[in-house]
């Protein structure tokens, strides 16, 4: 098993968000700019409505003190739970994946909304959203997190 993994950045996200926030994130529109060496690879991801970004949280940071188990963004309300039955950003390794509607696609860029990541956080990867692979009919989820979510998109 390997002890460690090195991750390039691709680009950087741009958004008028520079705090966390726990809310709102669905009316954010954001740029993820492209270093020089991967804009090539945005040809034909405007055929696409989605787009799976995948981020470091670079400002994350994980206590297993504190973050191995908690209640979700420090709740009453939420049960306590392990940090793999979550999506906070504070985890062993502080990977962000959203799904976010492809607001337009630039030569360098491509402006999305709903992403969940400030200004200046690292990408690691984009992957464009296939139902066939992405979608999951009848998925379940604890109660709590439908009242967790009230609000964030």
């Amino acid at each position: 098993m390997a002890t460690s993994i090195e991750l390039v950045p691709i680009g950087h996200v741009v958004s008028p968000v520079r705090d966390q926030t726990d809310a709102g994130w669905g009316e954010v529109v954001a740029r993820i700019e492209l270093l020089p060496a991967y804009r090539g690879g945005l040809l034909g991801l405007a055929q696409f409505s989605h787009v799976i970004a995948i981020t470091w949280l670079h400002e994350a940071h994980f206590d297993p003190t504190c973050h191995l188990q908690r209640r979700p963004r420090g709740l009453s309300a939420m049960p306590m739970v392990g940090i793999f039955a979550q999506r906070a950003k504070d985890r062993p390794n502080p990977l962000g994946m959203t799904a976010v509607k492809i607001h337009e696609v630039g030569v360098d860029f491509v402006a999305v909304r709903g992403l969940d990541a400030i200004d200046g956080t690292p990408v690691l990867d984009l992957k464009p959203y296939y139902p066939h692979y992405d979608r999951v009919e009848n998925a379940i989820v604890p109660e709590w997190v439908e009242r967790l979510m009230r609000g964030y998109f």
